[in-house]
């Protein structure tokens, strides 16, 4: 655990979102208490934040949305191209055109600005480097036309491109995770007050931050643990399939430890508190989500990469063009100004700045009526790639709760009337394998003089005979020989075996244990067609792992893994290659599906690996991995398309827009080119709702 503590911490990076959106970090596991103490507040500090943020892009959007018609309609250039210029030319028009366009490039435009302060800082130009440079020349040569200089117009261009950015960041910024509401969640896990016992023997509730070492707690049947501890007095079963993903409840008398967070399913206990703070386990899996997530790839995206390149070449393009006008032409400052400018137009990112946020807000949709909610674009991005996937067994293969998977007669009786019996008796059994089989759909019969055979099982009268449900030690107890081929071989498989008596005669085994999915087969096979490593994490020990495994047709599973090492089975997968994806429902899950290149989460499962997770499968649906990967194949596909529209007409427009030909008398003027930009903004949109069409040719979709 320690050396997880060690980890270099690095900042949680999105390289278009630079501006503003450094996240709230919490500052190691002695924030755990803070959390527990604040979980009723309405928003975790960097959470908040990142909502702001949210809300921000989109109040700019609109403002400057409202602010942008007016400049449309005052525009000289667009009034000409619908013949209106007579009608709508007044007095003074040109100077509320600059000043409507001078509200929309320092409001409308800040993000880009600052941001691009922030990339020049750092010295990584990329996309709002890019904006604010192709909106500053658009906005000043503009200016500098309405106080004199002969030329066109561009605070059109100015604002739409504003519009647009802004656009397509609120558009991406929603489908950010932020790091701090995962952790917020894991805090949540537990309660928020303790049943504290005094020396000689009163009770009172205290708030859990109160907690210290030695103090002994009372937890009642169906509460939360307060912290880690040992039993001091009771016996009880505990479930904790959440922290640990055992899917089978645990027994604990006197002597046993139990963990803060896991739930007392059935008589009460007193506990000695033995870890509290940072030093307890629910404290130490946050440590090891927020390390995973800190750690994440800074990889730029595509967006970013082509809009460093078009940077390069606007700077580039522009400064030649500029000098080649100015002094090996000597054609006048306005006319080189006019072909500088028309460059910096021409590679204005309009569509390169909806390209992948609109690709993504499309097939975001797509996957949401199918039941995939993608929550981190750049790890949907890497989904393409996946080449492996580790599946939890608990509530991902697996349903997550314990049931009647075989019945073996010992004696003549049929098995659905040696599973009625069973089931009537354990109706009026609180214990979890006694309801795992009351719950069986079968007839229950009348019980009387029910009693509880305590860590042994369940007796009562059931048509005037006696009927006994109990377990193998029971049987060895009374020296009662149950040796049989097919109990062995469940004994093997890791279930869990009780056996019916009648009037002390054995009758039948029923065997139990968590039931696999009917999905989980068919998304295995799926997986491997496509070439993709099928692997399995559990708490489990090796024999049910491997049970499971067999039947479901994994290459590879993981037994016995603590909840602490999960994430570095994922290191030890991705060391050998792998592009990794976690399927997990839990919270012991969540520093795994943090650290893989692609963390996908069962929906049903806690809000921590939900929150933790790239991408949620609502449906519960293993098969939906699947679904996952071929989406993202298409999704990808669609992207490099866009960026080809978005940048195909730069590579043709640049050298016109320079005045290659001019020679010639070929000459692109810089309302043409906006045209251009304009047209392929038009076919990038058109391109990325095509989508629909290309999706439902893929399998699953």
């Amino acid at each position: 655990m320690q050396e997880h503590k060690n980890l270099h911490k690095h900042e949680a990076h999105h390289p278009e979102h630079d501006v503003q959106m450094h996240h709230h970090q919490m500052n190691n596991g002695d924030k755990m208490q803070e959390m527990a103490n604040h979980k009723e507040h309405k928003s975790h500090g960097g959470h908040a934040h990142h909502e702001g943020m949210i809300d921000d892009f989109k109040r700019r959007f609109y403002i400057s949305l409202i602010v942008t018609i007016p400049i449309i309609i005052l525009t000289p250039m667009l009034q000409h191209w619908v013949g209106l210029g007579d009608v709508l030319r007044f007095s003074g028009d040109l100077y509320i055109l600059f000043a409507l366009s001078s509200f929309v490039y320092f409001y409308g435009g800040y993000p880009f600005l600052k941001g691009f302060t922030d990339e020049i800082k750092t010295g990584k130009p990329g996309m709002m480097t890019l904006i604010a440079v192709a909106i500053t020349i658009a906005f000043v040569y503009s200016s500098v036309v309405v106080f004199g200089l002969k030329g066109d117009i561009f605070f059109w261009e100015t604002a739409t491109l504003i519009d647009i950015m802004l656009l397509g960041h609120w558009i991406e910024m929603k489908s950010i995770m932020g790091a701090s509401r995962a952790l917020e969640n894991l805090a949540k896990i537990l309660p928020s007050e303790a049943h504290l016992k005094s020396d000689d023997g009163n009770v009172r509730d205290v708030p859990i931050e109160q907690l210290q070492i030695g103090n002994k707690i009372l937890i009642k049947p169906g509460e939360k643990i307060p912290a880690d501890g040992e039993v001091v007095d009771g016996e009880t079963s505990i479930n904790e399939s959440v922290l640990t993903g055992e899917s089978k409840p645990a027994s604990k008398s006197k002597g046993d430890s139990v963990i803060g967070g896991s739930i007392n399913v059935e008589g009460s206990i007193t506990v000695e508190v033995k870890r509290t703070g940072k030093d307890s386990f629910l404290s130490q899996v946050i440590e090891l989500v927020k390390s995973a997530q800190e750690s994440k790839s800074r990889t730029q995206d595509l967006a970013n990469r082509a809009a460093l390149w078009l940077t390069i070449i606007a700077f580039v393009c522009g400064g030649l063009t500029l000098a080649a006008w100015l002094i090996l032409e000597d054609m006048g400052l306005a006319f080189a100004l006019e072909r500088t400018v028309t460059v910096m137009v021409i590679t204005c990112p309009h569509a390169l700045g909806l390209a992948v946020p609109l690709v993504v807000a499309v097939s975001t949709s797509l996957a949401a009526k199918r039941g995939l909610l993608i929550r981190d674009r750049l790890a949907f991005e890497n989904a393409r790639k996946i080449n492996a996937v580790i599946f939890d067994k608990t509530g991902t293969l697996t349903e997550g709760k314990f049931g009647v998977t075989e019945i073996v007669p010992l004696d003549v009786m049929k098995n659905e009337d040696i599973l009625s019996y069973a089931a009537s008796i354990e109706s009026l059994s609180e214990h979890p394998i006694a309801q795992a089989i009351a719950n069986s759909d079968t007839v229950k019969k009348e019980v009387k003089s029910f009693k509880a055979i305590p860590g042994k099982g369940a007796e009562g009268i059931i048509d005037g005979k006696k009927v006994m449900v109990v377990s193998p030690g029971y049987l060895r107890e009374k020296k009662m020989n149950y040796e049989n081929v097919n109990i062995n071989k469940l004994f093997e498989q890791g279930k869990t075996v009780v056996f019916l008596l009648i009037e002390n005669e054995l009758k039948g085994a029923i065997a139990l244990s968590d039931i696999i999915r009917n999905e989980s087969k068919e998304a295995v096979k799926q997986l491997k067609e496509m070439g993709i490593k099928c692997m399995m994490l559990t708490g489990d020990n090796k024999q049910v792992a491997q049970y499971v495994s067999e039947e479901i047709g994994l290459d590879e599973f993981f037994a016995e893994v603590l909840p602490d090492k999960k994430s570095e089975k994922v290191k030890e997968v991705q060391s050998r290659g792998y592009t990794v994806a976690m399927v997990g429902d839990g919270v012991n899950d969540a520093p795994a599906l943090a650290q893989a290149d692609v963390g996908i989460a069962i929906g049903a499962g806690t809000d921590v690996a939900v929150e933790t997770a790239d991408i949620v499968l609502v449906k519960n649906n293993p098969q939906d991995v699947v679904s996952t990967i071929e989406l993202a194949k298409v999704t990808y596909k669609k992207m490099v398309q866009n960026l080809f529209w978005a940048t195909g007409y730069n590579a043709f427009a640049i050298p016109l827009a320079a005045g290659v030909l001019f020679s010639l008398g070929i000459l692109l003027s810089p309302a043409l080119g906006a045209v251009l930009m304009s047209l392929s903004t038009v076919i990038v949109a058109v391109n990325a709702r095509m989508m629909k069409v290309k999706s439902s040719r893929v399998e699953n979709f």
